[in-house]
C-alpha cells in the first residue's frame, strides 16, 4: 500500500508541547500462518499467530504495519533486537525480505493473533508480484515478519491515520481495492449517531463484502468490471461530495486551514509520497464533512484537488494517502 515510513502518534488526544506522548517502539514479530480465507476473487484475509502477538499494539482504525516475506529460510537470517528498518536495509537485496505495507483489520492479542486482507494484485492473469503470490499460496506454518508497535503508546498510534476532528460527525471515505480493509475497519468502529458515506472501488463484483457497524452509514460498492481504474471513483466522489455539502455546508470556505505548507501541484506521484494526515482540528460545527481518501496515487491526488479547490472543502478536513502508484513497487 504505502512507502511512507514516517512515524506517527496513536489515535486520541492531540499532543501538546506540554504533554508529549508515550512512544510505541516498533519491533519485529517472528508469526507464521494460522490459516487464511478468501474473501471474494481479489482479496484473500491471512490470520497470523504467534505467542509474540500477545504484545502486539492494536491502535484500530486504519492501523498500517509491514509484512516482511523472507528470500531464505527465517532461521537463516540473525534478526536483530532493535533497528529493524536498518537490518532490513543492510541486507544484500539477493536475500532482503519482500516488504509490503498492509492494513490490520483485526487484532485479538489475547488469542495471539492479526488479520491481514491482502489484495491478489494480477494472480489471476499470471503479472502478480513477490507479494501477491505469496499470499496467494499461503498455507498455514509459513513464517513471515510483522513489522509493528510493541505496546499502544498513548497518543495516536503510529501507522493509524484516521484521526478527524473531535467534533466532526459527518464523514466520507473513498478509495479503491487497496484501501478496503481500512474503510471497513474504520466502519466497524464508529461510533452510534455517526454519519458516514464510504465509495470503494474494486475490481468486479464478487469483491462486495459484509459491513459491520454502530453507525448511520451508506456504503456504495463500485465494481470495475474491466474499465479503467479510478475511472468510477473520480466520477462518483464529485457527485457525492455536492449531496454532502449542500447538506453540512462546505466548512470555512475555499482551502481552508491546516494544509498550507503542502501544494499538491508540486507533489510528483511517480517519484515521491503522496501522504497527509491534517493534525488541527478546522473550526467547523458538529456536522462538519471529514474526507478520507486512500488508493491509487494519481486518483487521490485529483480527487483532493477537487474537493478542496473546486468545492470548498476546507484542506484540513481532508486527509488523502496514496497507497500505491500504478508501476511502482514498494521499496521501503
Amino acid at each position: 500500500m504505502s512507502t511512507d515510513t514516517t512515524d506517527r502518534p496513536q489515535t486520541g488526544e492531540r499532543p501538546t508541547a506540554a504533554a508529549e506522548p508515550a512512544r510505541a517502539a516498533y519491533r519485529l514479530f517472528h508469526v507464521r500462518v494460522a490459516r487464511t480465507r478468501s474473501l471474494g476473487p481479489s482479496t484473500l484475509r491471512i490470520t497470523f499467530t504467534s505467542p509474540e502477538l500477545a504484545a502486539f499494539g492494536a491502535g484500530g482504525f486504519d492501523q498500517r504495519v509491514k509484512l516482511l516475506l523472507p528470500v531464505l529460510p527465517l532461521e537463516r537470517y540473525r534478526l536483530p533486537d532493535e533497528d529493524w528498518y536498518g537490518w532490513w536495509k543492510g541486507l544484500p537485496e539477493d536475500v532482503r525480505p519482500v516488504m509490503r505495507t498492509y492494513t490490520v483489520r483485526a487484532a485479538r492479542p489475547a488469542a495471539r493473533e492479526v488479520d491481514v486482507d491482502v489484495v491478489l494484485h494480477g494472480v489471476a492473469d499470471g503479472h502478480a508480484g513477490p507479494a501477491s503470490t505469496w499470499a496467494a499460496t499461503a498455507t498455514a506454518g509459513d513464517a513471515a515478519l510483522l513489522v509493528a508497535p510493541g505496546t499502544p503508546g498513548t497518543g495516536r498510534m503510529w501507522g493509524v491515520e484516521w484521526a478527524p476532528p473531535a467534533q466532526a460527525r459527518t464523514f466520507l471515505l473513498a478509495g479503491d481495492e487497496t484501501a478496503v480493509p481500512a474503510v471497513l475497519s474504520v466502519l466497524s468502529q464508529l461510533p452510534a449517531g455517526a454519519r458516514a458515506t464510504a465509495l470503494l472501488e474494486i475490481p468486479e463484483d464478487g469483491d462486495v463484502q459484509d459491513v459491520e457497524t454502530a453507525a448511520d452509514v451508506s456504503v456504495q460498492w463500485l465494481p470495475r468490471n474491466g474499465c479503467q481504474h479510478g475511472a468510477l471513483l473520480s466520477e462518483r466522489v464529485p457527485q457525492v461530495v455536492a449531496q454532502l455539502v449542500r447538506q453540512v455546508g462546505p466548512g470555512s470556505g475555499p482551502g481552508g486551514a491546516g494544509l498550507a505548507a503542502v501544494d499538491l501541484e508540486d507533489v510528483d506521484v511517480d517519484h515521491g509520497i503522496l501522504w497527509e494526515v491534517p493534525e488541527a482540528a478546522v473550526p467547523t460545527g458538529p456536522s462538519a464533512l471529514y474526507a478520507w481518501l486512500a488508493g491509487e496515487a494519481g486518483v487521490v491526488k485529483d480527487l483532493r484537488r477537487h474537493l478542496v479547490r473546486e468545492v470548498g472543502v476546507p484542506g484540513g478536513s481532508v486527509a488523502f494517502m496514496g497507497y500505491w502508484r500504478r508501476g511502482r513497487a514498494e521499496d521501503g
